[in-house]
């Protein structure tokens, strides 16, 4: 087997092989959209800041925090009085009624009328089924799509939502997550932990190099503790001082990593896949090895294989769901425990059905598929992470090949359904499942040229990026549009209620010049990365799950704005804890590649209030 030509410099490899695992489908757009054109225009004059809501105090005395995933003294979140205690669930909606039709609500700021009502699709029955009709589903993209551009904007209707606890995957990479807080009316901010600092304004905490492979290597995972800041590198897994930047620990291995769970436990465990040794011209060592990770001691627990016939498995799909380790492919899914390696099960040889992928945190969930190719059923299992015993069932329409989960808590899958995104987004339309029964509760049309976000559900099934589920919601960014400045781009943030799959009515702008992106909540609050123009640098911003209100967490200075530039939120892992930013990319830097000045694997930031 040869493999692909590399990519082109500064973007990742192509689909397809075995050894580093491919990025969503389409090259990453370039940042030349917030780069200043042959002769930039003057920097615009500075914007008043608008009164939020967000009383900014000054800082209270120095206590010591705990670390996600640690209980402890909950902060409370931006000036806000929490509704209910956290992790306590909100009033829920009764499944057993049906669906309303989906009315247009209040057009935003200075857009025109709602566009005309959408029927939404008929529910299936208990287990699941999907029954709709995969052409109606489509069709009701195209209505929905249409009648955007001919309103020329968003629509919007009133918010309700409801959430229990969540995982909390602050302290992990990827760009999707559940989030804790209750839900009633308008959702609500409670549970959080992030505090408004006095100063927002950052500093550089440290940066690391980017390495340099014969070919372009995969890098990818990142997590955060209480204790360290660790990062995948050329074969390796540093921890660093989450501050300083100091080296904490080095666990070596034989080979790149291939994938890595976006999750970790209370106590600091995760998991990798990697490869036996390097790739060379006559072999492709391929991504066979399962490994548990303790973050803080900084030491590998133990390593496993899986065997089809006489020859090992790749696996580019790993999660942690609670104390169990997921693999995915289409040889079959296993899973191991945790703490000791044994493992939970495996394979079946002759089944006709494989489980490509899982998704990991509170709970366990499985993307299996079934049948020949062309007569295809996905179906999306919540199972029992400690014996794989499936405690529900939704199957998705036939037709619909692949799929990706966005959160396993809240159930939110993604699908491009019909290639109806059309933007190399790999979405379409969003289906939020109730994860005790199997019974689909919405279905969303995001139309790929009025939403963003991405997922991968071809090769990497809990690959999604901008796209985050929490507080009863789905938390969407627009695609970009003009703004008001000349040259300037901007986009907002919007959310859909995910017992009924209507827009909430709720929308943040990220001002002229800035793009938002949902990172992962924080109770019942959205946290944000707020992508600069040419001539200012990123902020991480806070907004309010009830009111929607947007505030200022951190805001990077301008003169690190070429080293924050390389870090696009479509591709690089971004975390934010504790007025701490760190953003870091997936791939290494091919040798030769030229490049118009030094590139960072890690660059962190923290903030001097």
């Amino acid at each position: 087997m040869t493999q692909p030509p590399p990519p082109p410099p500064n973007q990742p490899p192509q689909q397809g092989g075995f050894g580093p695992p491919s990025p969503p489908p389409g090259p990453p757009p370039s940042p030349s959209a917030h780069q200043p054109p042959a002769a930039p225009p003057a920097p615009p004059a500075p914007q008043p800041q608008p009164g939020y809501g967000y009383p900014q105090q000054p800082p209270a005395p120095p206590q010591p925090q705990p670390g996600y995933g640690y209980p402890g003294p909950q902060q409370n979140p931006y000036g806000q009085q929490p509704a209910a205690p956290y992790g306590v669930p909100g009033p829920q909606n009764p499944y057993t009624q049906p669906t309303p039709p989906m009315q247009a609500g209040q057009p935003g700021y200075g857009y025109p009328g709602p566009p005309p009502t959408v029927p939404m699709q008929p529910q299936p029955g208990p287990g699941g089924g999907g029954r709709n009709n995969t052409t109606l589903f489509i069709v009701v993209a195209a209505v929905v799509a249409i009648a955007l551009i001919v309103g020329g904007g968003l629509w919007y209707a009133k918010s309700s939502g409801d959430d229990g606890k969540k995982h909390d995957s602050a302290s992990s990479s990827g760009g999707s997550a559940g989030g804790s807080g209750t839900g009633g009316s308008g959702g609500t901010s409670t549970g959080g932990k992030e505090t408004v600092p006095a100063d927002p304004a950052s500093h550089v905490l440290f940066q690391v190099p980017l390495p340099t492979a014969d070919d372009t290597t995969s890098t990818a995972g990142s997590w955060l503790t209480d204790k360290v800041y660790a990062k995948s590198g050329l074969a390796e897994v540093v921890g660093y001082d989450p501050a300083k930047g100091s080296k904490l620990w080095t666990i070596k291995l034989p080979g790149p990593i291939c994938a890595a769970s976006q999750h970790v436990t209370s106590d600091d465990r995760t998991a990798i896949v990697y490869q036996p040794k390097w790739n060379t011209k006559n072999t492709i060592a391929g991504c066979t090895q399962i490994a548990a990770i303790d973050l803080d001691a900084g030491k590998k627990l133990w390593t496993q294989s899986v065997k089809s016939g006489d020859y090992p498995v790749n696996y580019q799909n790993v999660t942690v769901a609670q104390r169990t380790v997921a693999v995915g492919d289409t040889n079959g899914g296993a899973a191991f425990d945790l703490d000791s390696g044994k493992a939970l099960w495996l394979p079946k040889p002759g089944d006709s059905c494989y489980d490509a992928g899982y998704g990991g945190g509170d709970r366990l969930v499985a993307v299996r598929h079934c049948g020949d190719s062309g007569n295809e059923q996905l179906s999306i299992q919540t199972l029992d992470p400690k014996t794989g015993k499936v405690v529900s069932e939704y199957r998705m329409d036939p037709g619909i090949q692949y799929a990706s989960i966005v959160s396993t808590d809240p159930l939110v899958v993604a699908a491009d359904v019909g290639d109806g995104a059309g933007d190399g987004s790999g979405v379409s339309d969003y289906f939020s499942i109730d994860g005790k029964t199997g019974r689909l509760l919405a279905h969303i049309s995001a139309p790929g040229g009025t939403y963003g976000g991405r997922c991968d559900g071809i090769t990497r099934i809990e690959y999604c990026k901008e796209i985050v589920a929490g507080n009863g919601k789905l938390y969407l960014p627009t695609e970009q549009h003009d703004g008001s400045g000349q040259y300037s781009k901007t986009n907002e943030i919007v959310a859909f209620d995910l017992n009924t799959g209507k827009p909430t009515g709720q929308r943040v702008e990220a001002g002229d010049g800035y793009l938002l992106s949902p990172l992962r909540m924080d109770g019942g609050n959205l946290i944000a990365y707020n992508q600069p123009p040419y001539n200012k640098g990123g902020q991480v911003v806070g907004i309010d799950g009830g009111s929607f209100k947007m505030t200022k967490l951190l805001e990077n200075p301008q003169s690190s704005r070429e080293a924050e530039g390389n870090m696009l939120p479509e591709y690089a892992e971004i975390l934010f804890a504790k007025g701490r930013l760190y953003m870091s990319q997936i791939f290494a830097q091919r040798k030769g590649t030229s490049s118009s000045g030094q590139e960072d694997l890690v660059v962190a930031f923290g903030t001097n209030g």
